[in-house]
């Protein structure tokens, strides 16, 4: 038994069907739907992005939300999922245990390490939280939605987005710290 499965039976699985069993509803069934699409393909989050860049005293932010959707689509979705090659849970609990999970969204075509929908949500809302406390606070807020709804809707495995949070905060770091770094140099070389 590989890492992946045995993370599979002995943790994920278990969460992902508490949920089933005790968090699934009628009003979540359509929510989580509407919520998740707010990450699909880090659009909603590029946008933003895209839009501070417009404004001179938003730009760096922008910059650095950039940056952070960069790493992470880089690392994370060109690297780290077709290495790891990890099948979503819906088609672990078929091919394991002959179960049909009844998706409310259309079936991913790419590999579940780690989840892209949570990497770019904490990217984005950890820079915005970093420069601006008040608009942070929301953002993360909605990240953890976002990658909730990854969950609820039986995509992704509890350790794809434990371990996306993870990255996804450190991209941002990096990311907001590498723009800073192009700042600094850029001021430096306007006053000689």
């Amino acid at each position: 038994m590989d890492m992946f499965s045995f993370l599979a039976e002995n943790f994920d699985l278990p969460i992902l069907r508490w949920i089933a069993e005790n968090i699934w509803c009628g009003f979540l069934d359509v929510v989580m739907p509407i919520v998740t699409l707010l990450g699909d393909a880090g659009i909603f989050w590029i946008v933003i992005a895209v839009v501070l860049l417009f404004f001179k005293k938003t730009r760096r932010v922008g910059l650095g939300m950039g940056a952070a959707l960069i790493l992470g689509l880089l690392v994370c979705n060109v690297t780290l999922k077709p290495l790891c090659g990890r099948i979503r849970p819906y088609d672990y609990e078929l091919a394991h245990f002959g179960t049909t999970i009844k998706l409310l969204i259309e079936a991913q075509h790419d590999f579940s390490f780690p989840s892209g929908h949570t990497i770019a949500s904490f990217e984005a809302a950890t820079v915005l939280w970093i420069h601006n406390k008040k608009v942070g606070v929301p953002a993360l807020v909605l990240a953890s939605l976002i990658a909730f709804s990854r969950l609820y809707l039986y995509v992704h495995y509890p350790t794809d987005v434990i371990a996306s949070v993870i990255l996804g905060i450190a991209f941002a770091y990096l990311g907001n710290w590498l723009v800073g770094k192009g700042y600094a140099a850029y001021e430096a070389r306007r006053a000689k």
